[in-house]
């Protein structure tokens, strides 16, 4: 077997707590300071863009670190502040605490989670590297169907305070052993990557992509995309909660990410058969109409099926963005062009948590965040279809 597939598989297994426990845990976490600790939504929900906007600050060090160090000294690290984040988030008591330890939080969730992964699987995998990246990604959302619904339950059972220590633990024992034990940063020194295909083209210098107009459009969209999708995933345990309560309410957090799991590995087969840039509009669209949908609809069944359409795209979108990137500038300078991708689009995932906390603040109704939530999505689509349909060549490659 080649060997990129057991980073795969480890990628999978921290990719599922680091999520599970960051990504989508802030809608359970979210919810618990609101209760438990009396913090306003529209604060806690500024704590949550401080998690990704550090997040994506950091993202700019830790490519240039990924380059220069082994990949185990970077996500080890990243976990061990994100472990010990979490383990004192239960002792939080005023607001500059909850804000330092989220900016930290961040910090340790970007060095642990998808920029290290998607960057591996890149120099790992050229003939099928949006399969591969589909099934290491997808380690995000069985965390979020693991993890997260069973940490609401506990959170829910018995608070906050005393389970965060063991959500620190959790986190640190599911992502470094596996990471030191099996994570390597680069295949051997040879002209390809491994898979027995035709030898890796250099790429693109990161000076010339970020020249690139299409750059620019393609970020752009994403600014608007995870606007909605973060902003939707943080809040959706509000918005479930206004038609369903206790265990049915933490029950039905998993049907997201079991939706993106199902739509992840289907993407994964399409994108690596058709054309990537027109799946990746088809999915903005989908997920501009299922947030509004959310938004709109007060049957519960018709909500969760929105739910789920949301979750197809989620899987799909947070893949297709590393992939596009790396199909089109290759591998030379991939760590930092996307992790100023990622840094652009933090712009995005920090805005709508709490835009969307400040709407709901504002008129007491979910409903009308996730209207917001499908506006941003339906700019997102106009935005990369210009980019789509404007057929612009890439440079030059190296």
């Amino acid at each position: 077997m080649y060997y990129g597939w057991k980073i795969v598989a480890a990628l999978f297994v921290i990719l599922m707590f680091s999520s599970g426990l960051g990504f989508y845990n802030h809608a359970v976490i979210l919810q618990a300071l609101s209760t438990e600790k009396g913090f306003p939504i529209t604060l806690a929900s500024t704590a949550v863009s401080l998690f990704f906007f550090s997040s994506g600050v950091t993202g700019m060090l830790v490519a240039s670190l990924l380059e220069k160090y082994d990949v185990r000294l970077v996500i080890t690290a990243g976990a061990v502040l994100a472990s010990g984040c979490l383990a004192l988030l239960g002792s939080v008591t005023s607001e500059w605490q909850l804000f330092v330890l989220y900016l930290v939080f961040g910090a340790g969730f970007c060095a642990s989670g998808l920029l290290p992964a998607t960057t591996l699987v890149a120099r790992w995998f050229e003939n099928n590297r949006a399969r591969a990246l589909s099934v290491a990604s997808t380690g995000l959302s069985v965390g979020g169907i693991v993890v997260t619904p069973y940490c609401a339950h506990v959170i829910e059972t018995i608070g906050m305070v005393p389970v965060s220590p063991y959500m620190g633990l959790v986190y640190f024992v599911g992502v470094v052993p596996l990471c030191l034990l099996v994570l390597r940063s680069a295949p051997p020194a040879k002209s390809h990557t491994g898979e027995g295909g035709p030898p890796v083209t250099p790429g693109i210098p990161y000076s010339a992509a970020v020249r690139e107009l299409w750059f620019w459009q393609l970020n752009l969209a994403y600014i608007f995309v995870m606007l909605a999708q973060v902003g939707g995933i943080a809040h959706q345990y509000g918005i479930v909660s206004e038609h369903l309560q206790g265990e049915e309410a933490a029950l039905a957090l998993g049907i997201l990410p079991a939706a993106s799991i199902i739509g992840r590995l289907i993407g994964g087969v399409i994108v690596d058969r058709t054309d990537a840039p027109r799946f990746t509009l088809a999915m903005m669209g989908m997920q501009g109409l299922s947030l509004a949908g959310m938004g709109i609809f007060a049957n519960v069944w018709l909500l969760l099926a929105c739910l789920a359409l949301f979750g197809i795209t989620v899987g799909n979108l947070l893949m297709l963005q590393p992939l596009l990137l790396a199909s089109r500038y290759g591998l030379l300078n991939y760590s930092r062009i996307y992790a100023l991708a990622n840094f652009l689009t933090m712009i995005g995932i920090a805005a709508g948590p709490v835009a969307m906390g400040y709407i709901f603040e504002s008129t007491r109704r979910y409903g009308n965040a996730y209207l917001l939530a499908g506006a941003a999505g339906s700019v997102a689509l106009l935005v990369f279809g210009f980019a789509v349909f404007g057929r612009q060549r890439p440079p030059a490659v190296a």
